[in-house]
């Protein structure tokens, strides 16, 4: 794995994302509202954008600090001289092997153990945030590379995955070179609040649909950036405050309220917003919030789904095992002001990247 497993990875629409970026060279920054592994986010810098990427939880923020904010060429020689020292050290059993390899078995205990040394090693050392996040980085999806999950950490599998006899290996984040529209910046707000705080001339944006909760899925990674050692609970050693820390946006009779004040609030001047047709809201929904902020384009793509039935394991009946993603591109009335034949652009661009097989009308 490149970057860590993750729910709603847009690992297959990020190459679209990114060419309905550059069908607007005037504009310069864009602003991912829900950046999770930052994947988007480091997309587009490479592109040549200047980026701004936010996320309440600590470890997607991290992730944010590492693949947006770091620019190569102020991190790399140190990084790879640290992990290099890293590497060297030997395991030492603390508590990351005692909550995942012994009190549950999302890891085998050698390498939680070495997880353990290596975090301990990088909090004593007083670093730079940025220099320690793109180590926490590499540790975490060292990390990553080993775990005996399906990619989410609700659960641990029943039998050792055959990655897990693998021996975890430090490797050199894939750090971007600094963009030459200016520097890029990694921000631990709520959405809601970060788009109040700040305006890019434009706005990704990929909220959570459903009621999984990202906190409740990853909390590995929250505790191993924090390293505040959580109380625990459960067969999967949830830290504490993933009983309190709830979203609304996990919530079906929240979902539209929230989701409608971010978009109200928000001040980019395009809008562009994935969001699966599994999700709390139906087309018709979207398009009633959306229309609200501008003139508005659709883009249909078809994806799998992300099931574990796909794995040989049965979780009941699965209904289906293709999904539909959509993307909407919001013109607002300052961008269509600002740039003349906006709305063409943004037509062409639709059309071009609507899966042809979708039946959908734009």
């Amino acid at each position: 794995r490149k970057m860590i497993a993750y729910l709603g990875s847009k690992r297959t629409l990020v190459n679209n994302l990114v060419d309905i970026l550059q069908v607007f060279p005037e504009l310069s920054t864009v602003g991912d509202i829900f950046s999770g592994t930052s994947r988007c986010g480091h997309a587009f810098k490479r592109a040549g954008w200047r980026v701004m990427a936010n996320d309440h939880n600590a470890y997607a923020y991290t992730l944010a600090q590492c693949y947006v904010e770091a620019d190569r060429e102020n991190v790399e020689r140190d990084a790879r001289i640290l992990i290099a020292e890293l590497s060297r050290l030997k395991g030492e059993p603390g508590y990351f092997t005692d909550t995942f390899c012994v009190r549950s078995g999302f890891f085998q205990r050698r390498n939680g153990e070495r997880v353990d040394a290596i975090r301990e090693a990088i909090e004593a050392k007083n670093l730079d945030p940025i220099l320690k996040s793109v180590l926490l980085v590499s540790l975490m999806e060292a990390a990553d590379r080993v775990d005996n999950t399906c990619g989410l950490q609700m659960a641990y599998l029943k039998k050792w995955a055959a990655r897990a006899y693998d021996n975890l290996e430090l490797r050199m984040p894939d750090v971007v070179m600094a963009t030459p529209k200016g520097s890029c910046k990694a921000l631990n707000l709520n959405a809601n609040e970060a788009v109040r705080n700040f305006a890019t001339d434009i706005a990704y944006i990929d909220p959570p649909y459903n009621q999984l909760n990202y906190l409740s899925n990853y909390h590995i990674w929250e505790s191993l950036v924090l390293w505040d050692k959580p109380e625990v609970y459960g067969v999967a050693c949830k830290r504490m405050d993933c009983r309190e820390r709830k979203s609304a946006y996990n919530s079906k009779p929240k979902h539209k309220a929230i989701f409608r004040d971010l978009i109200n609030n928000t001040k980019s001047r395009l809008l562009i917003v994935s969001f699966s047709d599994e999700g709390y809201h139906s087309y018709d929904d979207m398009m009633e919030t959306l229309s609200t902020k501008g003139e508005v384009f659709v883009i249909a793509k078809d994806y799998k789904r992300y099931v574990s039935a796909k794995k040989g394991e049965k979780v009941g009946k699965v209904s289906r095992l293709r999904n539909k993603e959509f993307i909407y591109l919001v013109a607002t009335p300052e961008l269509q002001r600002d740039i003349p034949g906006v709305l063409t652009r943004l037509r062409k661009i639709s059309n071009k990247l609507t899966d042809n097989d979708q039946g959908f009308l734009i």
